[in-house]
């Protein structure tokens, strides 16, 4: 195993590599959404800009169709956050995960639930949640029917954590509105198939994200103890060193471009796990940025790319029937960037305004 030092240009062309976002790619949604290992879905509709901004010709409707057909579902997983995941990911990572939300009923926000037997509250819960998709407003007035004296608030959070559970449409399609309501994986996917694997969730997540740390897998994923993992699969694997000396492994053929590479202006959906996938982020944004993008109550801000790294922020709103594209930078941006981004934002509008009466770029 080598141990050559990648500097921080060269994991931002690799993780942009990775990520699809040197090139757009001629694949298909659901391809990329696997490639990615999901895509963290907070929000129904920044996986819609995630994917436009990183494939070829691709139409908001072949992701509507992905969530109505049920080939992709909307469903907790990594760090215990939502996230837009296919079918078969979402039956191979959720038992995976559910360590993550498990240690969530050890929190002290659980502290009201000690002593409480919470299995017959979850069998009720998934009873009701099987019967029909159901809002927390639904489910909540359920549980209280039954267990008038508890919390029913903390009841619904506890079933949260306790079921594998999915979000169904219209929720989460373009265009559509309507409250987030809720099954079971099972029921709306049917019984899982794939044998759940913590090795090849860390190779996938190489295949994504690397070159990376053991830190950096954690970060991504909300577990813990993963240097056991990687251990064992040292010998599929290509070691580097960054900069400040941290050990980073990678998959021996994944691409890796050179520093120098251009890289295009490209527009990141908010949520985006571009940001949220390591450690240190530095290989994308700085830490003064950072703490810019990244709010106090969880709200991860869209971003704008100018060669390879975040340059600013920016916003799209529709209000009747115009639909605007502001960007807020953090330095001036540069005259053949400013061209770049205006055409970009542009095609943007028109692919996710199509309707609208004008579309308008703010610099």
């Amino acid at each position: 195993m080598t141990t050559d030092v990648l500097g921080r240009r060269a994991l931002n062309r690799a993780l942009l590599a990775r990520q699809l976002l040197l090139d757009r790619h001629p694949m298909p949604a659901l391809d990329a959404i696997e490639h990615l290992v999901g895509m963290q879905s907070q929000a129904p509709n920044p996986p819609y800009v995630g994917l436009w901004s990183r494939l070829e010709g691709f139409d908001f409707g072949e992701l509507s169709a992905l969530m109505t057909d049920r080939r992709a579902a909307r469903i907790v997983l990594m760090r215990g956050t939502l996230h837009l995941v296919s079918a078969r990911d979402a039956r191979a990572l959720r038992p995976l995960t559910q360590v993550v939300l498990d240690n969530y009923l050890k929190s002290p926000r659980a502290v009201p639930l000690r002593g409480l037997d919470l299995a017959p509250v979850v069998a009720r819960a998934r009873t009701l949640l099987e019967e029909a998709p159901r809002s927390d407003k639904e489910l909540r007035a359920l549980l209280a029917e039954r267990w008038p004296d508890l919390d029913a608030d903390l009841l619904v959070w506890a079933v949260r954590c306790s079921l594998p559970l999915v979000q169904v449409p219209p929720r989460g399609v373009w265009g559509a509105s309507g409250l987030a309501r809720h099954t079971t994986l099972e029921t709306w996917l049917g019984e899982p198939h794939p044998e759940p694997s913590l090795d090849e969730m860390v190779l996938r997540y190489l295949g994504a994200f690397g070159p990376a740390s053991v830190q950096d897998v954690q970060q991504w994923s909300g577990l813990t103890r993963l240097g056991e993992v990687v251990e064992r699969l040292l010998p599929k694997l290509r070691a580097f060193r960054d900069e400040g000396g941290r050990v980073l492994y990678d998959l021996p053929e994944a691409p890796r471009p050179d520093p120098d590479a251009p890289a295009p202006v490209r527009f990141v959906p908010e949520f985006d796990n571009l940001l949220l996938s390591h450690a240190d982020r530095a290989r994308v944004i700085s830490e003064e940025h950072r703490k810019r993008v990244f709010t106090v109550n969880g709200i991860i801000r869209a971003t704008f790319l100018v060669d390879g790294f975040v340059h600013g922020m920016w916003k799209m709103e529709r209000k009747r029937g115009a639909a605007t594209l502001r960007l807020m930078p953090f330095s001036p941006v540069p005259e053949p960037a400013q061209a770049a981004l205006a055409e970009e934002a542009g095609r943007l509008l028109a692919a996710a305004h199509p309707d609208a009466a004008t579309h308008t770029f703010e610099l």
